[in-house]
C-alpha cells in the first residue's frame, strides 16, 4: 500500500471519528430531553402507562353491546361516532392499523356503528363503505366474529355460523380441542362464546343493513381427507346435536361453563384484562338471567369505563392496557440513561411493581400443577394470567433499582423457569400450549388461538437469566442453554428472528441479539453477524429503521417499512450488544433519532408497531415511540447493556 493511500484511509478514519463524536454531542442532547420527557409521564403511584391505541372494531363493538343491553346512550355514540369517521380512510374502508390496507371485517363494523349513529346509506363515506364490503364479499365472507355480532341482532343467520357446544368445559386436559388448548385469550373468549351461541338471542338493531350483503354462496367445505375437512364435517354433526341436546347434560355444561367465567372476573371487573372475552362474557352472563345491576355485570361495566378515553378526537376503548410493562420498560430506559439505582423515580416504580406481583394460582397450572405462583401480569388487575414476558422485563428493571424487592424476584424466577416449554423457549401465558388442531376448527378465524414459544418472548427471559447471573444471584444454567440454544435454532434464513408480539422482525431481532450477547454469546457469533447485515441490508435512506405490518402475511415486506422511532431503536440495541457502536448503519440510525426528535422530546409515531395477533390484530402503544429510543440513546451515549 503507498504513502497516499495511507493518508486517504487515515482522512476517512478522522472524518469518520469526528462524525462520531459530533453524533455522539447530539445524542446526548437528545437523550437529556427525552429522558425528562419520560419523567415526566410518572404516575404519582410510580407507574407509567401509554394509551394502548388498536382499530376501530373495539368501538363498534363497544356500540353493538350497548345497544344489546340496551343503555346505549346518544351522547356515547355521537362521541364514538366521530372517532370512527376520523379513522376511515380516502377509499372508504377502515385498517387494521395506520396504513394499512382496508379490511372487509372492520369496515363491516364501523359502518353499522355509524348506522346506529345515524349515519344514512346513501352518504358519500357510506356508499363508499358499502361499495367495498360488497365488492369483497359482503358480509358472506366476513370474519366468524362479525357474523356473531350481526346474529346477535338477526342480521345474520345462527344456522350458518360454527357450534361450540358448552360441553367443551367437561373435557379433561389430555383430550384433544378441550379448553385448555386454546391460549388463555381465546380460551376465555370461547367459554364465554359457547353460551352465547347456546342461547342464539336476537335482539332489534334499529336500522337495515342489508346493503352491506354481496349474495355469495357459502364457500364449498375443504377437502374431507384433511383436518379442515373433517372438522367442518363434524361441524355439522354438532349442529344436529346442538338442536336435539341431552337436556341434563346441556344445562350442568352451561352452569359449569358460567362458574367457570365467574370464577375469574378480575378486580377491576373484567376478565383477562382484554375486550372481546371481556364483552363476550357480559352477554353469556347476562342470557344466563344476571341483571346489569348484579355485582358481577355492575362491576364489568364500570370496569369498561375505566378503558374508555375521551377528549377531543372522540370516545375510544382501549382493547387492554399496559402499566405493568409500560412501568418495568420505563425503568430499563432511565437506568440506560444512566439515572442511578437509588434515583427516586426509580424507587418508586420498583415499589410499586413490587406491589402488583401475582401471589395466587392461574389457568398455568392445569399444565404445570406442582408450580408455586409468582410473576407480574401485562395489566392493573389480571391475576388469573401472569405472563412470562411482563415477568421477564420487570425482574431487569427490579435489578436496576436500589429497592428490596421483597422475594418477589426470586418467586418471579421459580416460575418462570418451571414455564419453560419442553423445546426450551418460552410462551407468553403457557407452558406447551402448542397443539395446532385448534387453529384447524371453523370457527377460529380471528387470528392466533395457542401459545407457542416464541423468539422475542425467550429473548426476554434469556437476557433476565444473564442479569440475573450478573448481579451474583442463583441461576438455572442449564435452562439458560436451553433458551439460547432453542433462538439459535430458530432464526430466520436471513438472519431476523420473528417478533411474535412486537412488528416483527425489527422486534425479534432487537430482543434476541441483545440476550444471545447478555449470555455470553460472543459478537463474532455467525447469528450476531447475520443479525447485523440483515439490518445493515433494510436500513431506510433516512437512516432510520421500519417494518410495515403486512411482513406477517408477506415476507418481502420483512424489515421494510416506514421508518419509525421505536424499531429504529430495536435496531440499534441490536447493533450496541452485537459491538457495532462506530458502525456508518449505526451511526446513521442515532442520527435519526435525533432529527425526528420533536421539541416536547417524545416522537411521532402514528403507525402501530405492537402485535396482538399476527395477521389479524395490532397495536400501537403510545409509550414505545418513547421508551426504546431512550433505551437506546442512553446504551449509545452511557454504554452498557441490558444489566448495566
Amino acid at each position: 500500500m503507498t504513502a497516499i493511500d495511507h493518508r486517504r484511509l487515515e482522512g476517512e478514519h478522522v472524518a469518520g471519528a469526528a462524525a462520531l463524536t459530533s453524533v455522539a454531542v447530539d445524542a446526548a442532547v437528545t437523550l437529556t430531553r427525552a429522558t425528562k420527557a419520560l419523567l415526566g409521564l410518572q404516575h404519582e403511584e410510580g407507574w407509567w402507562k401509554g394509551e394502548l391505541e388498536t382499530n376501530v372494531s373495539m368501538d363498534a363493538e363497544d356500540l353493538l353491546l350497548r345497544q344489546f343491553l340496551s343503555i346505549r346512550t346518544e351522547e356515547d355514540t355521537a362521541d364514538s361516532a366521530r372517532w370512527i369517521r376520523a379513522n376511515q380512510r380516502e377509499d372508504g374502508t377502515w385498517a387494521n392499523y395506520y396504513g394499512g390496507p382496508g379490511d372487509l371485517s372492520t369496515t363491516i363494523e364501523a359502518y353499522v356503528a355509524l348506522r346506529l349513529a345515524g349515519d344514512q346509506p346513501d352518504a358519500p363515506h357510506m356508499e363508499a363503505a358499502s361499495a367495498f364490503v360488497r365488492d369483497r364479499g359482503g358480509i358472506e365472507r366476513a370474519r366468524v366474529f362479525t357474523k356473531m355480532w350481526l346474529a346477535l341482532f338477526g342480521k345474520w343467520p345462527w344456522d350458518d355460523l360454527p357450534v361450540l357446544p358448552p360441553e367443551l368445559v367437561f373435557l379433561p386436559p389430555w383430550v384433544p380441542l378441550n379448553i385448555y388448548d386454546f391460549g388463555c385469550w381465546a380460551r376465555q373468549t370461547v367459554v364465554a362464546l359457547t353460551i352465547v351461541g347456546t342461547y342464539r338471542p336476537e335482539r332489534d338493531l334499529g336500522v337495515e343493513v342489508d346493503e352491506l350483503r354481496s349474495g355469495l354462496p357459502p364457500r364449498p367445505l375443504r377437502p374431507r381427507l384433511t383436518w379442515e375437512g373433517a372438522l367442518e364435517r363434524a361441524d355439522k354433526i354438532a349442529r344436529r346435536y346442538a338442536r336435539r341436546p341431552v337436556r341434563v347434560l346441556r344445562e350442568a355444561a352451561l352452569r359449569e361453563a358460567e362458574r367457570w367465567i365467574v370464577e375469574r372476573q378480575e378486580a377491576d371487573g373484567g376478565w383477562g384484562g382484554i375486550q372481546p372475552p371481556w364483552v363476550y362474557s357480559i352477554i353469556a352472563l347476562h342470557l344466563r338471567g344476571y341483571a346489569l345491576t348484579h355485582p358481577v355485570l355492575r362491576v364489568a361495566l364500570e370496569g369498561l369505563e375505566g378503558f374508555t378515553i375521551r377528549d377531543e378526537k372522540g370516545r375510544r376503548l382501549e382493547a387492554c392496557q399496559s402499566p405493568v410493562w409500560d412501568t418495568a420498560l420505563a425503568v430499563v430506559a432511565l437506568a440506560d440513561a444512566d439515572l442511578e439505582p437509588g434515583d427516586p423515580s426509580l424507587r418508586l416504580a420498583a415499589r410499586w411493581l413490587v406491589g402488583e406481583e401475582v401471589t395466587v394460582e392461574g389457568d398455568w397450572r392445569v399444565r404445570r400443577p406442582d408450580l408455586a405462583p409468582g410473576g407480574w401480569a401485562f395489566e392493573f388487575a389480571n391475576d388469573n394470567y401472569p405472563d412470562i414476558d411482563d415477568t421477564a422485563e420487570v425482574v431487569l428493571s427490579l435489578l436496576r433499582c436500589d429497592e428490596d424487592d421483597r422475594g418477589s424476584v426470586e418467586r418471579a424466577t421459580r416460575w418462570v423457569l418451571g414455564m419453560q416449554c419442553r423445546d426450551g423457549g418460552w410462551a407468553a401465558f403457557d407452558a406447551d400450549n402448542t397443539r395446532t388442531l385448534c387453529r384447524k376448527l371453523p370457527f377460529c378465524d380471528f387470528g392466533e388461538i395457542i401459545d407457542p414459544p416464541s423468539a422475542d418472548v425467550t429473548a426476554h427471559v434469556v437476557e433476565m437469566l444473564a442479569a440475573l447471573e450478573a448481579a451474583g444471584r442463583p441461576v438455572d444454567a442449564a435452562a439458560m442453554g436451553r433458551g439460547v440454544a432453542w433462538l439459535l435454532a430458530n432464526q430466520e434464513p436471513d438472519g431476523s428472528w420473528f417478533g411474535r408480539w412486537g412488528a416483527n422482525y425489527l422486534y425479534g431481532t432487537g430482543a434476541v441479539v441483545p440476550a444471545l450477547v447478555a449470555a455470553g454469546v460472543p459478537t463474532t457469533h455467525p447469528a450476531v453477524r447475520r443479525a447485523v447485515e440483515w439490518l445493515d441490508a433494510c436500513q431506510q435512506d433516512d437512516g432510520g429503521w421500519g417494518e410495515d405490518l403486512r411482513s406477517y402475511d408477506d415476507p418481502a415486506w420483512s424489515g421494510k417499512g416506514a421508518s419509525t422511532a421505536s424499531q429504529t431503536a430495536w435496531a440499534l440495541l441490536t447493533m450496541l450488544a452485537a459491538g457495532e457502536r462506530d458502525r456508518p448503519s449505526t451511526r446513521r440510525g442515532v442520527e435519526f433519532l435525533c432529527a425526528t426528535q420533536r421539541g416536547d422530546g417524545t416522537w411521532d409515531e402514528p403507525w402501530f408497531t405492537g402485535t396482538g395477533f399476527p395477521g389479524d390484530f395490532y397495536i400501537n402503544y403510545h409509550l414505545y415511540r418513547l421508551v426504546f429510543p431512550v433505551t437506546a440513546l442512553g446504551r449509545f451515549v452511557h454504554g452498557g447493556g441490558p444489566h448495566g
